[in-house]
């Protein structure tokens, strides 16, 4: 029995999981992936950057195994030089905005709901006023363009530990800028391993900016692997989720310590 079980974990058949391809199923193509999903329990799929398949392929492949995809993000950039998101950079509104396009037409065609626009660094060259006040403009024009596609622009704080020259990194950022722009589409993906890593007093935060999101993702602290690895107590964490009345999905984005199925022990209802 795992840690996780020992904890004694509500029922998990309350909420919905949907398993991130991008972090999980590694070892297969993305059509099997979404099968092994499927067949793990798992009810919806997101991942990070669909681009290099076809959007009507992935559609039909998703009908073919009766999952949503329910998220995915904007594209990167150039990761090689260093890119994580355009956003913040005043000097590639250009690139930001096909970007845009780009991501919110795949979704429609693949009837994915939510996209994550990503912040991406701070450029030496600008200071952080310069990068944040680019950012908000550049996410305010995001949510009126996905409002045209139905879409909701999703934002994510990542820890400053691992990317220090990410713009957005804290919870009270993503907050104060849904409080200015007033957008009904702009929400918050609520990645409770970077809420830990980089701010810590998980269930306060998670709880503070749950009214904000539109998706929760769990994976745990160290080394970002499956619930039961590290030093989260989960079982608290889906108590508070209940509690509060968490109806929406929550995302399983780790990297398994070992194989994808082996590590799904966190899922399983304690009469399985």
């Amino acid at each position: 029995m795992s840690e996780l079980r020992h904890r004694n974990t509500p029922l998990p058949n309350m909420f919905k999981f949907s398993a991130n391809l991008s972090t999980l199923f590694q070892d297969r193509p993305l059509a099997d992936r979404i099968a092994a999903a499927r067949t793990a329990g798992f009810s919806a799929v997101e991942m990070w950057f669909p681009y290099n398949v076809p959007p009507a392929q992935l559609r039909d492949t998703l009908r073919e195994h009766g999952v949503p995809m329910i998220g995915i993000n904007t594209e990167a950039g150039n990761v090689n030089a260093g890119d994580w998101g355009l956003a913040a950079d005043p000097g590639r509104r250009g690139a930001f905005i096909e970007s845009l396009h780009e991501a919110f037409e795949y979704a429609q065609v693949i009837g994915c709901p939510n996209v994550h626009v990503m912040a991406g660094m701070i450029d030496a060259s600008a200071s952080h006023a310069v990068a944040w006040d680019t950012y908000q403009a550049n996410i305010d024009e995001a949510c009126r363009i996905a409002a045209q596609y139905a879409l909701t622009v999703m934002i994510e704080p990542l820890n400053a530990v691992d990317r220090p020259a990410y713009l957005l990194t804290r919870q009270q950022q993503a907050i104060a800028l849904i409080d200015t722009l007033k957008r009904p589409n702009l929400k918050i993906m609520l990645d409770l391993f970077h809420v830990q890593r980089g701010e810590g007093n998980l269930i306060e935060r998670m709880l503070t900016s749950l009214p904000y999101a539109a998706h929760v993702q769990i994976a745990d602290v160290p080394g970002r692997h499956e619930p039961g690895t590290g030093e989260i107590n989960f079982a608290k964490v889906f108590e508070a989720l209940q509690k509060a009345g968490w109806t929406g999905w929550i995302g399983a984005e780790y990297f398994p310590a070992g194989a994808t199925e082996a590590g799904l022990g966190w899922m399983k209802s304690e009469d399985e």
